[in-house]
């Protein structure tokens, strides 16, 4: 479980309606059925419209990479490409065949079978960089479709105060029907905002840098693995991994070990 999401989601949810408590209003004026139905339905609508249902059951199945931590192996995966590269550099790169399926890296062990397989570097390259580019692809719709709800959210916010004054005005000669009124109908605007941009738009902006991690990642993976077929030093490659775990993590310790 991340935490750190849940606190921020939940104290701020709770920091809304204890402001509206603190100045003296009712908490009842802030649940508004039609509100939320006008905002979130109408929203899910515009995107569906811009998206198409796989892509948003896509978008929503992500979200639990918000709230629930996922297992760092980037280590892991790191320290075998360095003992792949060791090996290699003493038995040739044919024998790495030996132990691929002990890797436990998928693309780490399909690049280095491929590797194996086509003896052209920039093949290789050519091939997992196109097969990285169509992840990041289908990665990043994800939060696109969050980014997307994000911007109509607000409007359908509006589109909701305007129903409500329009209520409000057919009954005008009623004064204090028109103070309660109008007070309901900007909860549209409050639930169009703060559901943009207390939950779409972090949510979005999250799966984003996820996004970038992953494919981050890949790319080193990537590189180790034409680094292996070059027959580079194992000592070189190490050194070419320290800048990532310098910005992710702690620099590399030498001598072939993480």
């Amino acid at each position: 479980m991340n935490f750190t999401a849940v606190f921020a989601l939940t104290f701020g949810i709770i920091l809304v309606f204890a402001s509206e408590k603190f100045d003296g209003g009712s908490l009842r004026m802030l649940i508004q059925p039609v509100a939320f139905c006008i905002v979130i339905g109408g929203s899910f609508c515009a995107s569906l419209l811009n998206f198409n249902f796989t892509t948003l059951k896509r978008a929503f199945k992500s979200v639990s990479e918000v709230f629930y931590k996922v297992e760092d192996d980037s280590k892991r995966i790191l320290e075998e490409i360095i003992q792949i590269a060791y090996f290699s550099r003493r038995n040739g790169l044919l024998a790495v065949q030996e132990f691929l399926n002990q890797v436990s890296n998928p693309f780490l062990a399909r690049g280095m079978q491929l590797a194996i397989d086509v003896d052209n570097p920039t093949l290789v390259y050519d091939i997992l960089s196109a097969e990285i580019a169509y992840e990041e692809e289908e990665e990043i719709i994800s939060s696109r479709v969050f980014e997307a709800l994000g911007g109509y959210a607000p409007t359908f916010g509006v589109v909701g105060a305007v129903i409500g004054l329009i209520q409000v005005m057919q009954d005008i000669q009623n004064l204090q029907m028109v103070g309660v009124g109008i007070a309901t109908a900007f909860v549209a605007t409050l639930y169009g905002v703060g559901f943009a941009n207390l939950i779409f738009l972090p949510i979005a902006g999250n799966l984003k840098q996820k996004t970038r991690d992953k494919i981050l990642l890949k790319e080193l993976v990537l590189q180790g693995i034409i680094s292996i077929q070059m027959q580079e030093n194992p000592a070189v490659i190490e050194e070419k991994l320290i800048a990532y775990y310098r910005f992710h993590h702690k620099p590399l310790r030498s001598g072939g070990r993480v």
